[in-house]
């Protein structure tokens, strides 16, 4: 079944789409304010499509059920990774990414964002994505299930330009994870831009301003 969305919807007809997914408990309407501060008019009208995740137990949080795209079983998020939830929620993005092709957006027009969970898991699926998308932005996260993604990424996303930022005073995922993952993703062969801000697991309007010009690029 497709995730519940909030979507933005351009006045004339679309001709790209940017998929946008939250983090650990929060919900597609977090990145509404970000939606409306990127000005994206060069490239023509853009739908934003906000999903909201699956309600899970979550074991980090005592098992408190919240809105999560895969459970976080301890702080060190390089051990014990929920695979089965991970790829769960990678095949409910895929789908969504299928919905936006099906309403008339080419998958080279569609960008896959996310922040913290949301930007693991745009790593995870749009790596893995049997069609070429427009590019991946990824905010405060990191690249989940490192130790398969050489195997599994797809042909079609080998050069699919990748937007990372990240802060350097995050506590909930340290810059040293995000700069491990830009560093296994460019050791793969993957060209990135990488930006580092003095903030915590956030986002600040310079990260908003470099965003929204990778976004031009991408979809240009």
């Amino acid at each position: 079944m497709l995730l519940d969305t909030i979507e933005l919807h351009p006045a004339a007809t679309p001709v790209a789409s940017v998929i946008v997914l939250h983090g650990l408990g929060a919900d597609g309407s977090d990145f509404l304010p970000m939606c409306d501060e990127l000005d994206l008019s060069a490239v023509g009208p853009v739908r934003y499509v906000l999903p909201r995740a699956t309600v899970r137990p979550v074991t980090v949080n005592g098992g408190y059920r919240m809105r999560a795209w895969y459970d976080i079983t301890g702080a060190d998020l390089t051990r014990r990774e929920d695979e089965a939830g991970l790829r769960e929620s990678m095949r409910q993005v895929h789908a969504l990414i299928g919905r936006e092709v099906a309403r008339g957006i080419p998958a080279q027009r569609i960008v896959l964002a996310g922040f913290s969970q949301g930007c693991a898991m745009t790593l995870l699926a749009g790596l893995r994505h049997p069609e070429r998308l427009a590019g991946l932005a990824g905010l405060s996260g990191y690249l989940p299930l490192p130790e398969t993604t050489a195997a599994e990424c797809h042909p079609a996303n080998r050069n699919v330009p990748i937007f990372l930022a990240h802060g350097r005073n995050d506590g909930v995922v340290p810059l040293a994870r995000g700069a491990a993952s830009r560093d296994a993703l460019q050791a793969m062969g993957y060209a990135l831009e990488w930006h580092e801000y003095p903030m915590e697991h956030s986002v600040c309007i310079e990260e908003i301003k470099a965003l929204q010009q990778w976004l031009l690029q991408a979809l240009a």
